[in-house]
């Protein structure tokens, strides 16, 4: 008698098959969601503070205890806090970087991921069937026409920016060749986290960051607050309707993979047109290997662009380079800056 599929016993490679990868995989939002909501909290910041038993943590950030000790000991397992003698304290990266009080704070992001992102990617089938964005464009609201006239909004989401943005701004001021240089502009600055972090790295450079009007008053008091109003300036525009400022090296920081095709390549002319001779034009992104396998971070964060955006998509560091090399750059060539972080380097 003959057996079925079902009945016969795995072989080979198929026995050594697990489901594991794929569960993991499908549930991955949960472990999402405990880091998320901890942040929410401000359960890190707490514990900055003091290290704290699970009564004590429960009744700090006004929990319920049904679930509370769950939650805080799934937190050990992510290795976001750690546990000794029954009293929890952050991890030495969570208590960097996810602690209010700190400079190095980047938790606005992650505040804004959770407020907004985390239902948005819900939407995520609906988007791939439509091609269209997921986010407040639904409801006939664009973010940014809602934050920028609302300074207090503003202010808070510049701030989030920065909180992401510095790793990458630290590693930029580090690694490219900036003494060949004497000025720059970072196009699309925000609240100026990478004019800073260039300008504290490199006394000899002065230079700036373009970005609309309302932005200003909160570039020039976060430049203030180092001492630096006397080498960086804001220059107020549109990158869309006015020309970008000239200087030895134009940054654009997460700026192109915002928008369709047509619109990277008109960016990139415009900056070619502000650069003088042998200026450099530094592209950072989350870049997509050339493979497209490996940088998974770019991989989602281009779907992060179909949630957020009507036409914009991230990009391998070789499709970039083509359009560089069609506006008339000489030179182009991709370096790593940080994790998931590339920067593609064109010189006129």
């Amino acid at each position: 008698m003959s057996t079925t599929p079902q009945a016969e016993g795995r072989s080979g490679a198929d026995a050594a098959l697990t489901p594991d990868r794929i569960l993991h995989a499908g549930f991955a939002f949960w472990g999402a969601k405990a880091l998320l909501s901890a942040i929410e909290l401000g359960l890190f910041t707490e514990l900055a503070r003091s290290p704290l038993d699970a009564e004590g943590l429960t009744g700090r950030l006004g929990l319920h205890p049904r679930s509370a000790r769950d939650f805080f000991d799934a937190l050990v397992a992510l290795r976001m806090l750690e546990r000794h003698e029954g009293r929890y304290s952050n991890a030495p990266d969570a208590d960097l970087y996810l602690d209010r009080a700190k400079p190095t704070y980047i938790g606005g992001m992650l505040e804004m991921a959770n407020a907004r992102l985390y239902p948005f990617w819900g939407s995520l089938t609906e988007g791939l069937r439509t091609g269209r964005p997921q986010n407040e464009i639904k409801g006939g609201e664009n973010l940014f026409d809602a934050i920028y006239p609302d300074p207090a909004r503003l202010r808070l989401f510049l701030s989030a920016m920065t909180g992401f943005t510095m790793p990458t701004a630290r590693a930029l001021a580090r690694k490219f060749p900036w003494d060949n240089y004497k000025t720059f502009v970072d196009i699309g600055a925000a609240q100026g986290a990478v004019p800073v972090e260039v300008a504290l790295a490199h006394p000899h450079l002065s230079g700036g960051g373009f970005d609309l009007p309302p932005v200003g008053p909160i570039f020039n008091e976060y430049v203030a607050s180092f001492g630096l109003s006397g080498r960086l300036r804001f220059c107020p525009g549109s990158f869309f309707t006015d020309p970008l400022p000239s200087a030895d090296v134009l940054i654009m920081g997460r700026i192109l993979h915002d928008w369709n095709l047509e619109e990277k390549r008109m960016l990139i002319r415009k900056a070619y047109q502000a650069l003088p001779k042998d200026g450099a034009f530094l592209v950072c992104e989350m870049l997509i290997d050339d493979e497209r396998r490996d940088n998974l971070m770019g991989l989602l964060m281009s779907l992060n662009m179909l949630i957020e955006t009507p036409g914009g998509f991230d990009f391998t560091g070789r499709d970039c380079c083509s359009w560089l090399r069609e506006a008339g750059f000489r030179e182009t060539r991709v370096e790593h800056v940080q994790g998931p972080d590339w920067m593609v380097v064109g010189i006129k």
